[in-house]
């Protein structure tokens, strides 16, 4: 074949580029995500606790533990293209402090937390994402310890409350209202420092995003959450940065060397209650689903996120079923725009 002069050679190579270009652009117009290879798909694995809640009247059993299943019947495990990981079962729901720890069932969480470290670990171990359906926020500690297990992670801390308060009298503490302290190794051994491994995450390892309570100085101890190593985004300040924008602003705290990934609490009280009214603190204000939606993609989309959780939603004030619509619908959104489900999957879904 005769070869080309110079500027046919050029010419060609402007007709290359192009071409690809314009591919490229038709590919990002189809909705393709961002960050196609983010990470593994999800494996829900259902931890249906209730175990770190207060009851809110005599006799009453929060029904967060009712989360996974409601999820599951509006197909979310269809939607995510997701394996199903199976249910850890808790134990029964007895409201009364244990004199041991100080925490409404406090025995009963001490056991539950190493079993649902080892079904999250087993997903860890065969290098997939586990998406753990709660229940109420105790079970961090589960996600928590089988992190602690495997080395040194970082946690992302979306929730509307600091959960990291301390009371200032003796009244009976509940874990779903210190599960960032007694993740960060604040509290009984028995619950902070299973198989010695403590802390579970190290202060400096975490960002706390969004919350928009951290408590009041004459009832809780308001200093020691400002004391604490945290890197702290109010939800003023992500709000006033633009909640995409803000989460990745915060995500070099979490993808740095030494940290080995990071794992994602989502409680939904993030959300403004009239977005999300089915949670046992629907304080005012509060994120949009919008916003949420922005920020968790954001977090998703980095190849460092490991695993996350979802918990507080309470069917029980869920009567249609609207809410948990509403919350299949986020992650199936939050985890496509991420890139950790196929485009198929979630197009079709």
């Amino acid at each position: 074949m005769a070869s080309r002069n110079p500027q046919e050679h050029v010419d060609a190579a402007r007709r290359r580029l192009l071409g690809a270009s314009v591919a490229a652009l038709a590919w990002l117009g189809a909705g393709a995500p961002a960050r196609a290879q983010a990470g593994p798909g999800p494996v829900l694995i259902d931890a249906p606790s209730n175990l770190g809640l207060r009851p809110l009247r005599p006799g009453h059993v929060p029904g967060a533990w009712r989360a996974p299943q409601a999820l599951r019947a509006r197909g979310l495990q269809a939607r995510l293209g997701a394996e199903d990981g199976g249910a850890v079962p808790a134990p029964a729901y007895a409201p009364a402090p244990d004199p041991a720890t100080g925490y409404r069932n406090g025995a009963n969480l001490a056991a539950y937390t190493p079993r649902l470290a080892a079904r999250i670990g087993a997903v860890l171990d065969r290098r997939r994402f586990p998406l753990v359906l709660g229940g109420d926020c105790s079970v961090l500690l589960g996600g928590a310890l089988a992190l602690r297990r495997r080395g040194r992670y970082g946690l992302l801390f979306i929730d509307g409350h600091s959960d990291f308060y301390f009371p200032r009298d003796a009244r009976p503490l509940t874990a779903a209202g210190m599960d960032l302290a007694l993740a960060t190794g604040h509290g009984p051994d028995t619950l902070v420092a299973i198989d010695g491994r403590k802390p579970y995450f190290e202060e400096r390892d975490v960002v706390v995003f969004g919350y928009r309570d951290y408590g009041t100085p004459d009832v809780v101890q308001t200093e020691r959450f400002e004391r604490a190593a945290f890197t702290r985004r109010p939800l003023e300040a992500v709000r006033a940065q633009g909640a995409a924008a803000a989460m990745r602003a915060a995500l070099p705290v979490l993808e740095r060397a030494e940290l080995q990934g990071f794992w994602i609490h989502l409680d939904v009280d993030v959300l403004d209650p009239q977005t999300m009214p089915a949670v046992d603190s629907p304080d005012p204000g509060g994120m949009t689903l919008a916003e949420l939606e922005d920020a968790l993609a954001a977090a998703l989309a980095s190849p460092r996120a490991t695993g996350m959780e979802l918990t507080i939603f309470d069917p029980d004030l869920d009567a249609d079923g609207a809410l948990a619509e509403r919350l299949a619908g986020l992650l199936q959104r939050a985890f496509a725009r991420a890139g950790r489900i196929a485009a198929k999957t979630s197009a079709t879904a």
